[in-house]
């Protein structure tokens, strides 16, 4: 009987060193070496922003697919840096609340770096110039800036448009002049409604964003009288504390300027650069 337990035993011991052979040996912290370095899962992030902000980014109305200058620069950078990317359409000011509660990793929205956003978020290197400007219908009284002052104007709430506003605002009463009526919409396409409707005497916004509508709708003969009145630069917003992503942002936008990608992908949408 004890020899036969004994011989069990061996054996078993013999199965199992052999079945253990065929397993891999790697520590959990260890990283498997496939020889494919494609195979190694990317870092993936989450980009949002709100898509009525044409050029930008808006949705195509023969794909039904969000789209842009801002969503093709992000896919391009991430190519570049190496890591995949979604970008979902939110709400203007959801976009912020996102990124701080984790829900997104970056906001690509058009969205101008100020000193306000900067005490919650961190910002890439900057990757496009623009202003705010005003517009109207032709054969509006309107003529120059100052012309704005006791008229009404639309804005989209929270952006730098509604924020230039009311500083003209308060310049405007500072000097004595009747202040303006500021109509704050939900976003860039309520603004534009509103002066086609005939409901309000202007509106504030980003000059391309003007631009584009102007572009798309030439039947509303809208006209910007004027130059851009600020000069302002958008930034990809990202928490404070993701160092990594920030390396990553910063490093994939140099590459896409240095190697010409950035330029076609303004083209696409602006034209050649004057």
């Amino acid at each position: 009987m004890k020899k036969t337990l004994v011989w069990l035993l061996v054996t078993s011991l013999i199965v199992l060193t052999v079945g253990a052979a065929g397993c891999s040996t790697k520590t959990p912290n260890e990283t498997p070496n496939t020889g494919n370095p494609d195979n190694t899962p990317k870092l993936k992030l989450i980009a949002v922003g709100e898509a009525t902000f044409a050029p930008f980014e808006y949705v195509d109305p023969q794909t039904e697919q969000v789209t842009g200058f801002d969503v093709d620069l992000i896919h391009a950078i991430a190519k570049a840096s190496g890591f995949e990317v979604e970008y979902k359409n939110l709400a203007w000011n959801s976009l912020i609340p996102a990124l701080l509660n984790k829900e997104a990793d970056l906001v690509v929205s058009g969205m101008t770096i100020t000193d306000e956003r900067l005490l919650a978020v961190a910002f890439s290197d900057p990757y496009f110039a623009s202003g705010q400007a005003w517009a109207v219908k032709e054969g509006s009284d309107i003529k120059t800036l100052d012309d704005l002052a006791g008229k009404t104007v639309a804005v989209q709430i929270n952006t730098t448009g509604a924020f230039a506003a009311e500083e003209l605002d308060g310049k405007f009463k500072d000097d004595g002049k009747p202040g303006l009526t500021i109509k704050s919409l939900t976003n860039a396409a309520d603004v534009f409604n509103e002066l086609k409707a005939g409901g309000c005497d202007a509106v504030i916004s980003d000059l391309p964003v003007i631009q584009e509508y102007m572009k798309n709708n030439p039947d509303d003969k809208v006209i910007v009288p004027e130059p851009a009145f600020t000069v302002e630069y958008y930034g990809i917003a990202m928490r404070k504390a993701d160092k990594e992503i920030h390396e990553l942002i910063n490093k994939g936008l140099a590459k896409v300027k240095a190697d010409g990608t950035y330029d076609t992908i303004y083209e696409k949408y602006f034209g050649p650069k004057q």
